[in-house]
């Protein structure tokens, strides 16, 4: 048999078009949030004027990521989203054969809230979190990763020293 490793990963950065839709399924003892995400690309044209390319993705997060998109992600908010693609088929009513396709959050990082969120917020919580869900990864639970205080921006990161010595 020949080898058939391969890969299907993604990581997308964009802002989440309209609020989140959570599920709570009670006999699976799960929850599922689905939302949409667009991502931009600028180029320019042929006529060296600036042109925008926006996608639009669909998301669906399970379990614990699908809780923590409940209490974090709204419209207006930046995230990352690493996942895995799904494209799902099924027949209409009509009998037409359909299909779609789907980002598996498996990670989600909230880079930046909503204005909305931004002007709410009033206890100083941090903007940024993620989640990675390791249940179908080890069957161990779901595991939070620590967050970054709200001083620490993107930006500031290429400010500190690494050590050479760390294999990270």
């Amino acid at each position: 048999m020949a080898n058939k490793r391969s890969l299907n990963k993604v990581i997308l950065i964009g802002n989440v078009g309209k609020d989140p839709e959570i599920t709570h399924i009670p006999n699976l003892a799960k929850d599922v949030a689905k939302f949409s995400l667009a991502t931009t690309e600028v180029y320019k044209d042929k006529n060296n004027q600036f042109q925008e390319n926006t996608e639009w993705h669909n998301i669906v997060a399970w379990g614990f990521v699908a809780q923590r998109v409940e209490r974090s992600v709204k419209k207006g908010c930046m995230v990352m989203v690493e996942g895995r693609i799904r494209t799902k088929k099924w027949q209409d009513r009509d009998g037409q054969e359909r299909r779609t396709t789907e980002i598996q959050a498996e990670t989600l990082v909230v880079l930046k809230e909503s204005e909305a969120q931004t002007a709410a917020r009033s206890n100083g919580g941090y903007a940024s979190s993620a989640v990675r869900s390791r249940s179908n990864m080890d069957g161990q639970d779901d595991m939070t990763f620590p967050q970054a205080p709200p001083e620490v921006q993107l930006e500031q990161i290429d400010d500190y020293a690494l050590d050479e010595d760390d294999p990270f």
